[in-house]
């Protein structure tokens, strides 16, 4: 049972497929306490205002407009916000919801007051790329091109209504974004570190949940002296000891014949592979996790979790001793 102590967390969405994920997640847990809207009130700009307000930490599970909408009907200063929608992404003021992305960014999320979640297609492209491009393995300006296959949720309850509505005949594989203008790439720019656009090119199969992004990369392309070899320390030694991002050995990555998006569904792990052909100076990069997962609410709750515990520390250092 939930200290009336305990934060109070408001999931404002929590009935869309990141929000019903992040309450499964929550579940149980005594250390906060959930703020929930019953059904006839969810789109009641008035209610919701109240209860954002009400809150001390506001999950946003909802489309980028709405989202806008819910923080600008913020009027309580103490109100700390984690929006998994892609409105304030790449809005200055917000911090990056990437625990691991560089040296310090678990305590700025700690200590902040607006989040922004990450997209599930960028987590995956920047964790690859903005370590190669800080050790200067991979120079910013490099023409980058990224595939990624998602499960169909990516798309949201309208895809997953295309693929499992009673007699749903939804294609196997789907490729999308053929204008180049998918809403993730100035966000994969910005925090991977880039200085120039790269190619990104997504796609949906015909499973529920999970990714494979990869990155191909020639090395002649590269600065002198860049190798599978450096490329794979530079990535081992920027996620040395991180909990939820993995890098397979060199070794391991030689003897994997193939890639299963659906291999860490339902967990909070990211994993990170270099796969290399010397002969042909070739190498891919590769990232595979769950979309549901770190890809959105397992994110959402890792966020959280850092929040929660900055309260809590601010709270042990203002009792009297």
């Amino acid at each position: 049972m939930s200290s009336s102590n305990a934060p109070l967390v408001f999931i404002d969405g929590d009935q869309g497929t990141t929000g019903l994920q992040i309450h499964e997640r929550l579940h149980g847990r005594n250390d906060l306490r959930l703020l929930t809207l019953p059904e006839q009130d969810r789109k009641n700009p008035a209610r919701r205002a109240e209860a954002i307000n009400a809150c001390d930490i506001a999950v946003l599970c909802l489309p980028d407009g709405p989202a806008r909408e819910a923080v600008a009907a913020i009027t309580n200063p103490a109100v700390r916000v984690i929006d998994a929608s892609s409105a304030h992404r790449t809005t200055p003021g917000w911090v990056y919801g990437f625990p691991e992305m560089a040296a310090g960014q678990a305590e700025r999320i700690a200590s902040a007051q607006r989040v922004s979640n990450p997209g599930c297609y960028p987590t995956g492209a920047i964790a690859l790329l903005r370590p190669l491009v800080q050790a200067g393995l991979v120079p910013a300006d490099h023409p980058l091109s990224i595939h990624a296959v998602s499960g169909y949720s990516g798309g949201g309850r309208a895809r997953v209504q295309e693929h499992e509505a009673p007699g749903a005949q939804a294609p196997a594989f789907q490729v999308y974004g053929l204008r180049l203008a998918h809403k993730h790439t100035p966000e994969i720019e910005q925090h991977a570190g880039l200085a120039a656009r790269p190619f990104f090119l997504p796609a949906y199969g015909a499973f529920r949940q999970g990714i494979v992004l990869t990155i191909p990369l020639q090395l002649r392309a590269l600065p002198a002296g860049t190798t599978a070899e450096t490329i794979h320390q530079a990535l081992a030694q920027h996620y040395a000891g991180q909990r939820h991002v993995e890098v397979t050995s060199l070794a391991e990555a030689e003897s994997t014949e193939h890639l299963d998006p659906e291999v860490l569904n339902g967990s909070n792990q990211l994993r990170l592979s270099v796969f290399a052909n010397a002969q042909h100076g070739q190498v891919l990069l590769a990232a595979v996790f769950d979309n549901l997962g770190k890809g959105a609410s397992g994110a959402a709750v890792q966020n959280l979790d850092l929040v929660l515990e900055h309260i809590a520390q601010g709270r042990r250092i203002l009792q009297p001793a």
